[in-house]
C-alpha cells in the first residue's frame, strides 16, 4: 500500500505541473487543432488530479488546509458559485455548462481551472525556512521552481515558433514544422490575440525566474524574455502592445522615483526617451500608418474611425446597455453571442459573429452579472495585494519579485480590456495566483479528518470521480475526431460523411450546434458548387434536417436560424422547399438579430423565387414581386445607411416598369456606397446596365473585377462596358490581358471584338 501511495505521490506533483505544458500543445487531425486538444487535455488531466486529490486526501495524506482560512483564496470558488448560480438562471445551463465546443471554456472549464488553484494552494510546500520541518505531499521543496521554470521555458518555445512564422511569412514562404498561419502570426494557439494574451503574463514569470537562476537556466529565462517581447510585437496585438507599453512606463516611473543612483537616472532617462518617441510617433503617425511593418502600422491607424476600433466601440457601447437589462443575474456562461446578435449593426461592425465582447470586465458582466464582475475585480484586486505584500518583503528593485507581479497583473489587467480571457490565460492567472498565496503563507500540512475512515470509501470515491473524464473528455473527444473525418469525406463520398456525422451526433454531446454549423459550412461553401445530382440532394438534406433539429433544440441560437434559411435558400434545382416553414425559420432569426440583412433578403426570396417560378406574363409575378419589394422596404427604413437594399429594390421596380420609383431608390443608394462592396455592386451593375447608364456599370463592374480578378467573365463584361462608357482605350487594355490569360473568351461576342480590334488597327 506504501508503494500505492508514494507513486500517487509522485503522479500527483507532476500531473499538476502539466498544465503549464498545455500552452505548447497543438494536435492535428481534429477540428480547432490549436485549441480543442489543449481543452481536453485540461479537463481531462485536472479530473485525474481531483480523483487522486480525494484518493490522498482521504487515506490520511496531509495538505495545507490552514491556507483555506485566508479570505483571499475564497474568491475563486466564490467566482464560480455565482457563474453557476447565474447561468442556472440565465440562457441556457446545458450550453453553458459546456461552453463553445470551438473552445471549451464554459462552467465545466472554469471548475477545473478553479480546482487546479485550490489544488497547488493545499498541495504545494511552503518555501524552505530555517529550522521550519518539511511534511505533506508537498515534502518536495522545488514545486514552485519547478512551475516557474516550466512556465517561462515553455512560453520561450511558444515565443520562438511564432517569430520563426513571422519570419518564414515575411519571406513568403512556410515550414513543414510550423503550425500554419491564416491572418497574423498565433504560433500553437492559432490566434494572434491568445497568443499576445499569454504571453503577456508568462514574460513577467520569466522575469522573475531570472531573479535566482544560474548557468544554462539563467540563458533559458533570458532568452524566453526576450523572445516573448518580440514575438508580442510581430502578432501585433495592439491591446497586449499597449499593455506592456503601461508596464514599462509604471516600472520607469516608479524606478525613477524609488530607486537609487544609476537605477533613478537610466529610469529617467528611459521615461525621457519613451515621451519623445512618443512625440515623434504622434508626429509621423499619417506616414507610419502606411508603414509594411504590421505591428507600426496597426498602432498607428489607431482612431475611432478605424474598423476594427470602431467596431469594439459598438459591440462595447451596446452589449453593456444590454447587460443593464439583468445587471444582477447576467445572462450565463458563453451567451455573449446572443447580446451581440440583437445588437448586430451590419452598418456599424465588420464582423458577422461574436460570442465574446473582447472586453473581459464586460464579458463577466455580461455573464455573471454585477456579482460575477465585483469578484473577478477582487480577484485582480487581492493578486496586487499579494504581489504587494510580496515587493514588501524586500528592498526595492526593478527584480524585486512583488514589483515583478505588481507589473504582471497591471498587463493583464490593461490587455484584457481589449481581448478576452482564454482558458490557458485564466490558469495562469490562478495558477500564479495560488503561487503568491503559497508564498507568503506559513501553514503547516494536516490531515483532512481527525480519525480514519473505512478503507473502502477512497477506493469508492476516487473512481467515481476519475470515470467522469468519459463523458466530460472522452467522448466529447471522439465526436470532434467523427466530426473531422466527416468534413474530409464531404465532396468525395457524402453518404460516408453523413454516416460520420450521425455516429457522432449520436454520442449526444454539446458538438451537435458545431455540426450544425460545419453541415452548413460545407453545403453552402462547398458542396452546393461542386457536387450533382443525387449527391447534391443528399447533402442539402442533411443539412437541412441537422440545422432544424439544432433549431428546436437552442431556439436562441441566432446563428443556426440564420444558417438554416440560407440552406433553404441554395437549394437545388427540383427540390420543393417549405416556405411557409422557410418563413418561419427566417421570422425567428429577425426576431433574435432584427438588423441581419442576410435573413431579409432571404425572406424577399421567398417571394422572388415563386415569382421566377412563373411564366413571363403570369399577372402574379408582379404580386410576388411587390411582396419582395414590402420585405425590404421595411428593411431599408429600419437600415438606412446600407446601399444594398436600396440597389436591389431599384432593380425588382425596374422589373415591375416603375422607373421612376426604380431611380429613387438608386439615387438613394449611390452616395451610401463609399467602400467597395460586391453585394451592393452586383444589383448596382444590373439596375444601371439595365438603364444604359454605361459609366456608372463600369465603376461598379470594376469593383466587382478587383475583388475576383479570375473571374475572365467578368472582366470581359467590364471591357464592354467600358467601350460603351466612352473609353475604349481602358476596353483594349483589358482585351489586351484577356488575350494572353484567356483568349478563348473573346470569340463569345463577335461584335464587341469586330469593334475593339478595329479600334486597335487604327
Amino acid at each position: 500500500m506504501e508503494t500505492i501511495m508514494t507513486r500517487l505521490r509522485q503522479i500527483f506533483s507532476l500531473l499538476l505541473l502539466v498544465p503549464a505544458v498545455l500552452p505548447f500543445v497543438y494536435i492535428g487531425g481534429v477540428l480547432y487543432p490549436y485549441i480543442t486538444p489543449k481543452m481536453f487535455l485540461l479537463q481531462g488531466i485536472g479530473i485525474i488530479e481531483l480523483s487522486i486529490f480525494a484518493f490522498l486526501a482521504l487515506k490520511g495524506e496531509e495538505f495545507f488546509y490552514g491556507r483555506l482560512r485566508a479570505k483571499a483564496t475564497w474568491i475563486p470558488a466564490l467566482l464560480l458559485i455565482v457563474a453557476c448560480i447565474t447561468s442556472f438562471f440565465g440562457i441556457d445551463f446545458y450550453r453553458s455548462f459546456w461552453g463553445i465546443f470551438a473552445r471549451g471554456d464554459g462552467l465545466l472549464t472554469l471548475s477545473v481551472i478553479t480546482a487546479f488553484f485550490y489544488l497547488i494552494i493545499l498541495s504545494a510546500p511552503t518555501p524552505p525556512v530555517v529550522g521550519a520541518p518539511t511534511s505533506g505531499v508537498g515534502a518536495d521543496r522545488g514545486f514552485l521552481e519547478r512551475l516557474v521554470k516550466i512556465i517561462s521555458a515553455v512560453s520561450g518555445l511558444v515565443a520562438a515558433i511564432a517569430i520563426l512564422q513571422w519570419i518564414t511569412t515575411a519571406f513568403g514562404g512556410s515550414s513543414l514544422f510550423l503550425p500554419p498561419v491564416t491572418g497574423r502570426i498565433g504560433s500553437t494557439f492559432g490566434n494572434a490575440a491568445f497568443l499576445s494574451g499569454y504571453l503577456g503574463m508568462s514574460l513577467f514569470v520569466s522575469l522573475y525566474a531570472l531573479r535566482s537562476a544560474t548557468g544554462i537556466w539563467h540563458r533559458i529565462f533570458k532568452i524566453s524574455a526576450i523572445l516573448s517581447v518580440f514575438a508580442i510585437i510581430f502578432a501585433a496585438t495592439r491591446g497586449a502592445i499597449l499593455a506592456l507599453l503601461i508596464a514599462s512606463i509604471a516600472a520607469l516611473f516608479f524606478a525613477s522615483w524609488k530607486g537609487e543612483g544609476e537605477t533613478k537616472s537610466n529610469a529617467r532617462y528611459g521615461l525621457i526617451a519613451l515621451i519623445v518617441l512618443a512625440g515623434l510617433f504622434f508626429v509621423f503617425r499619417a506616414n507610419l500608418s502606411q508603414s509594411s511593418f504590421e505591428p507600426v502600422r496597426r498602432i498607428a491607424s489607431i482612431s475611432l474611425s478605424d474598423g476594427t476600433v470602431s467596431s469594439r466601440l459598438f459591440v462595447w457601447s451596446n452589449i453593456l446597455e444590454e447587460t443593464f437589462q439583468r445587471p444582477l443575474l447576467g445572462y450565463g456562461a458563453e451567451h455573449v453571442a446572443q447580446l451581440f446578435d440583437k445588437v448586430y449593426d451590419p452598418s456599424k461592425i465588420l464582423e458577422q459573429w461574436f460570442d465574446r465582447s473582447h472586453n473581459a470586465f464586460l464579458d463577466y458582466f455580461a455573464q455573471y452579472g454585477v456579482f460575477g464582475l465585483a469578484l473577478y475585480i477582487a480577484l485582480i484586486g487581492a493578486f496586487s495585494y499579494c504581489a504587494l505584500r510580496l515587493y514588501r518583503r524586500e528592498e526595492f528593485s526593478l527584480t524585486n519579485a512583488g514589483f515583478i507581479f505588481l507589473l504582471l497583473i497591471l498587463t493583464y489587467s490593461v490587455q484584457n480590456l481589449f481581448v478576452f480571457d482564454t482558458p490557458f490565460s485564466l490558469w495562469l492567472l490562478y495558477a500564479l495566483f495560488a503561487f503568491l498565496i503559497v508564498k507568503l503563507s506559513d501553514t503547516q500540512a494536516a490531515p483532512l479528518l481527525s480519525r480514519e475512515i473505512p478503507s473502502a470509501v477512497p477506493w469508492i470515491i476516487s473512481p467515481l470521480i476519475a470515470i467522469l473524464i468519459v463523458p466530460a473528455v472522452i467522448i466529447p473527444l471522439y465526436a470532434n475526431i467523427l466530426l473531422t473525418n466527416g468534413y474530409l469525406y464531404h465532396l468525395i463520398d457524402v453518404n460516408r460523411a453523413n454516416a460520420y456525422f450521425e455516429k457522432g451526433l449520436s454520442l449526444g454531446t454539446y458538438a451537435d450546434l458545431e455540426y450544425g454549423y460545419q453541415a452548413y459550412n460545407m453545403y453552402t461553401a462547398h458542396q452546393v458548387e461542386q457536387l450533382k445530382g443525387q449527391d447534391l440532394v443528399t447533402a442539402y438534406k442533411y443539412a437541412l434536417s441537422i440545422l432544424t433539429a439544432n433549431l428546436e433544440k437552442y431556439p436562441y441560437d441566432a446563428r443556426t436560424a440564420t444558417y438554416l434559411g440560407h440552406v433553404m435558400d441554395t437549394a437545388p434545382y427540383g427540390v420543393a422547399v417549405d416556405d411557409a416553414f422557410d418563413r418561419q425559420v427566417l421570422n425567428r432569426a429577425i426576431e433574435l438579430s432584427p438588423l441581419r440583412a442576410q435573413d431579409w433578403y432571404m425572406t424577399a426570396n421567398i417571394s422572388l423565387r415563386k415569382s421566377d417560378a412563373l411564366p413571363q406574363g403570369d399577372v402574379m409575378k408582379a404580386k410576388y414581386l411587390r411582396d419582395a419589394i414590402y420585405v425590404l422596404e421595411e428593411y431599408a427604413q429600419k437600415e438606412p445607411s446600407l446601399p444594398v437594399p436600396r440597389y436591389i429594390l431599384a432593380t425588382l421596380y425596374y422589373k415591375l416598369g416603375d422607373t421612376a420609383s426604380a431611380k429613387k431608390w438608386a439615387d438613394e443608394a449611390f452616395p451610401l456606397y463609399t467602400t467597395p462592396d460586391v453585394s451592393a455592386a452586383s444589383p448596382a451593375v444590373k439596375y444601371y446596365l439595365a438603364i444604359g447608364d454605361w459609366q456608372s456599370a463600369a465603376r461598379f463592374l470594376m469593383d466587382m473585377v478587383a475583388d475576383n480578378p479570375n473571374d475572365y467573365d467578368m472582366l470581359y463584361d467590364l471591357a464592354k462596358v467600358t467601350y460603351l462608357a466612352g473609353d475604349p482605350a481602358a476596353a483594349e487594355r483589358i482585351v489586351a490581358q484577356l488575350r494572353i490569360v484567356n483568349p478563348e473568351i473573346l470569340a463569345t461576342d463577335e461584335n464587341f471584338l469586330a469593334a475593339i480590334t478595329a479600334y486597335e488597327s487604327r
